[in-house]
């Protein structure tokens, strides 16, 4: 159990900077820098978050997300610059005293207290009316579906009950931004796909900012309005889902949201480049880059169609040999390795039983080939630790010594 002081610093919010019912609250971080030591954990980042956005920082185990996400809350202070809350800066702040609440990944529920009891709790020690207690009470646990269950003790209920209760018990403070530290972490696959769905639901419902924490790239992509994504304690790129996926910034972001092709190439001018293993392709991303400019170009998996024939003269095409073919059920992966060494990934829809039983086995040699428009040209990433391995990507957060992550 945690102590007192804890608990009033995630659930209660202090009367200068509290939040009316209805509310919602913008996010800006001006040239904020954290450190440990010597250790930089976040390093001279800007960013707004708007009133009412579900925003999400994602990133790989280390790349500062978390300790962001402290610093708005308030259990961290920046090293430099500014947090400003519906433009007050708060840095200096502490947690209670900010318009703010946190869901953590461990529920840190009361055992010996009832779900009514566990979710009044911060609004009994802000000494709110007991009828006010028992409506807001009712109308959140009514919200995440546990009305039926107000009676129960934490230990009765699921994992993903449990991550409910933690979420009503935020929200029925009534604070103008919902902090979530990696809330679904701990729960099983299915049914941290059904929360997600869920959550997203409460956030449009409630109306308030909502600044999410996760590594996971496909609950990014599900829930939020926007992604930053971070990496050695810096941006990479700001922006909605599609173009973080469609046309992402810098080699990291390419090979950490999803599964990306990532060929070494260089601008020869006008709208074409060339792949460091022999072809010019075209890219309508080409004109931004110098001649001579090195830079990568990116295809998606599911963009890639793979045969033992030669490719169509108008598409961009590359020769290789599969290495190994995977089946994932809805598809099937292949990889193929292509010249100067590089490996690519085509993701083949499992239309049929027979066109899959068709698909070229290990050691065919084939051709590769996309339409140009899916031919995405980026840099490389500013803080040069290139494109991550996809099994870091998916792995569970494990902090640099020092850093909260």
């Amino acid at each position: 159990m945690e102590s007192s002081s804890d608990v009033s610093t995630v659930e209660g919010n202090g009367s200068a900077l509290e939040s009316e019912a209805g509310s919602t609250g913008s996010v800006k971080l001006e040239g904020v820098t954290k450190k440990f030591g010597a250790f930089k954990a976040v390093d001279d980042i800007d960013l707004e978050i708007a009133n009412g956005e579900f925003f999400t920082m994602l990133g790989p185990s280390g790349c500062g997300k978390t300790t962001t996400l402290r610093m708005i809350a308030g259990f961290e202070q920046p090293t430099e610059g500014k947090v400003k809350i519906d433009g007050v800066d708060v840095a200096g702040e502490p947690p209670y005293k900010r318009p703010t609440n946190t869901v953590f990944q461990s529920y840190a529920l009361f055992p010996h207290m009832t779900l009514e009891e566990n979710v009044g709790f911060g609004l009994k020690r802000k000494k709110v009316s007991k009828d006010e207690i028992k409506k807001r009470v009712a109308d959140e646990l009514e919200r995440v579906g546990l009305a039926n269950e107000a009676k129960r003790k934490p230990a009765q209920l699921s994992g993903g009950q449990q991550q409910r209760v933690a979420l009503a018990r935020a929200l029925v403070n009534l604070p103008k931004v919902l902090l979530l530290d990696e809330p679904l972490g701990a729960l099983d696959l299915k049914l941290r796909k059904a929360l997600q769905v869920e959550l997203k639901n409460i956030q449009r419902d409630v109306g308030i900012t909502f600044v999410y924490v996760t590594h996971d790239q496909e609950e990014a992509l599900t829930m939020s309005d926007r992604i930053a994504v971070m990496d050695q304690g810096r941006i990479e790129q700001c922006a909605g889902p599609e173009q973080v996926y469609e046309r992402p910034a810098t080699t990291f972001v390419a090979g950490f949201i999803g599964v990306s092709n990532l060929m070494p190439a260089v601008a020869t001018g006008g709208n074409d480049v060339k792949l460091d293993n022999g072809p010019t392709v075209t890219s309508p991303d080409a004109s931004a880059f110098s001649s001579g400019e090195r830079c990568y170009a990116v295809v998606r998996p599911e963009k890639l169609d793979v045969t033992t024939d030669a490719a169509p003269p108008d598409r961009p095409s590359v020769e290789g040999v599969v290495e190994a073919s995977l089946f994932l059920g809805t598809a099937t992966q292949m990889a193929v390795r292509i010249a100067n060494d590089v490996k690519i990934t085509v993701l083949v829809p499992n239309a049929s039983e027979s066109e899959r039983q068709a698909l070229p086995g290990g050691g065919s040699r084939v051709h590769v080939s996309w339409e140009p428009q899916h031919t995405h040209l980026v840099t490389e990433s500013p803080s040069g630790s290139g494109p991550p391995e996809q099994s870091e990507a998916t792995s569970s957060e494990h902090p640099r010594e020092g850093e909260k992550a």
